[in-house]
């Protein structure tokens, strides 16, 4: 392919048409970008991603994203399902999550360690039908313009100086770039050779719906066996772990009633009879991350870039991060207003969030396994987080409230998800935040901020306004995916702001 005759027909290529590929896909089209999404699956409803196995949990952040994109209040999961663990007359004792299967309880949880948090912020977790939820993004996608088409499997892929060709059989297309989203298997990382390394696996994983003759033999709940765990969410509706080293999942070998049955009589310890299996799937442990997320026009996203067990429902989180993260970058290094290293710090602030998960997947598999030694780490473990400063700790690493980018700045809350300050108007920061630009947000109505941001007004808008409770703070510039990179509790210097703007977004005078 010569660069002299290539002429992409989009601006970006997306594959995967999963959660992560079609919020990157409206992110980049918010931005006013050409996207094209593939997806290898023509249809996209599945039964496991159907109740109760299609419920992911979606943590503040998450919460967030899509709601300063005005796409929670379309979900009605969350308003309707019920996490099966949240009991409201448990009090204290509510399970609100869970580390290893050991239950996170409610009332040791210290939320005032959280000081940035506002009443008004999004839900700490909230559940999700993966179906609904990929139904609402694909809508709004389309209606920003996405092209998206489904049975097509990426085959292929050639990049150049210019952009790159992607092969679905006897078909191709063209993009500037080409971001995989195409899962933990993704072909793209495969073909762009990408560097993939971790750990292998403790266990298989089998989801499954099944009918069982006696379903008084297996308990309800999660069941920690001296041959593994079981879970059973609702009836006949099955988790099971088997510390097999991942031996069944990797022979690749066709699930039974039978073999499915052998498996649970022998974690749950029972004589349990399976006469019907509706679904099911397997999976494992298996934790690796690609060493770089950019391989010259090519990106990766999701579980394209970062596979861990699905202990606690961090996944699906961590990948709309990754979305929500690039999407404004890369969009800006298309149209040209991208100040230099910007879309590599992609890689540079999602990296290391990727590698926390993973060890944090990573230490949930070592302290479940059915020997002494992690038995006991387990009661340990079970004993500190009846502790408030534990609980709370565990709490914000699943609720994703304590993650924090290292960006340049002194103040505490430089790196964070900004507050969803709500204004004397009723009008929240949040709902200001749905056409993707950055904000510099004055509560003081400084004249010097209103001139400093009109030299970034096409990427950054300045907003001024009295907020019934602005902890401290007289101004905040906060980045595209709400995250801030400037704050200041003092009279604000226009040096350090400008030093920060500058990072991220581009003058007018340098276009």
């Amino acid at each position: 392919m010569s660069d002299d005759t290539y002429q992409p027909a989009y601006d970006v290529v997306v594959a995967g048409a999963g959660p992560v590929g079609l919020f990157l896909a409206c992110e980049l089209a918010l931005a006013k970008c050409s996207v094209l999404v593939l997806e290898k699956t023509e249809n996209p409803h599945s039964q496991l991603k159907q109740l109760p196995f299609g419920l992911r949990g979606l943590n503040a952040l998450s919460a967030e994203a899509l709601y300063r994109r005005g796409l929670l209040e379309q979900l009605e999961v969350p308003k309707r399902v019920k996490d099966p663990h949240a009991n409201p007359a448990q009090g204290p004792r509510r399970q609100v999550g869970h580390f290893a299967g050991i239950p996170l309880l409610a009332g040791n949880i210290d939320a005032s360690q959280w000081s940035y948090r506002l009443p008004g912020d999004a839900g700490a977790s909230l559940l999700s039908e993966l179906q609904e939820l990929e139904m609402v993004m694909a809508c709004r996608a389309e209606a920003l313009g996405v092209d998206i088409r489904r049975g097509l499997a990426l085959t292929d892929l050639d990049q150049t100086g210019k952009g790159v060709r992607v092969a679905c059989g006897d078909r191709s297309f063209q993009g500037q770039w080409l971001v995989g989203c195409d899962g933990a298997r993704s072909v793209v990382r495969k073909s762009a050779g990408f560097e993939f390394h971790g750990t292998e696996p403790e266990f298989t994983g089998y989801s499954a719906h099944v009918d069982l003759v006696d379903p008084e033999k297996v308990k309800p709940g999660r069941n920690l066996t001296p041959t593994g765990m079981y879970l059973q969410s609702q009836p006949g509706y099955l988790v099971i772990q088997d510390f097999d080293g991942g031996a069944f999942h990797s022979a690749d070998e066709p699930l039974t009633l039978e073999y499915l049955q052998q498996v649970l009589q022998r974690i749950s310890n029972t004589d349990v009879t399976i006469s019907a299996l509706h679904t099911a799937t397997t999976w494992t442990d298996r934790a690796r991350q690609v060493t770089a997320y950019r391989n010259g026009r090519i990106l990766l996203a999701g579980d394209a870039a970062h596979i861990h067990a699905p202990l606690g429902g961090q996944g699906l989180n961590l990948g709309l991060g990754d979305a929500m993260n690039l999407g404004w970058k890369l969009a800006a290094t298309i149209h040209g207003k991208a100040p230099q290293g910007l879309l590599d710090s992609y890689c540079a602030e999602r990296h290391p969030i990727g590698a926390k998960v993973l060890d944090w997947s990573r230490a949930q598999a070592a302290i479940m396994k059915p020997d002494p030694g992690a038995r006991a780490l387990n009661a340990i473990v079970r004993d500190l987080m009846e502790t408030r400063d534990v609980a709370t700790y565990i709490a914000g690493r699943l609720w994703g409230i304590t993650t924090r980018y290292d960006l340049a700045g002194e103040h505490p809350l430089v790196g964070h998800s900004v507050p969803n300050f709500e204004f004397e108007k009723g009008v929240r920061l949040g709902e200001l935040m749905r056409d993707g630009r950055g904000i510099l947000l004055d509560f003081d109505g400084h004249a010097s901020l209103r001139t400093l941001a009109s030299a970034y007004s096409h990427q950054l808008k300045y907003v001024s306004g009295r907020a019934k409770e602005r902890l401290g703070l007289r101004a905040v510039l906060i980045r595209p995916d709400g995250f801030v990179a400037w704050a200041s509790d003092g009279d604000p210097k226009e040096e350090p702001i400008s030093q920060a703007a500058d990072l991220w977004f581009a003058r007018k005078a340098a276009m």
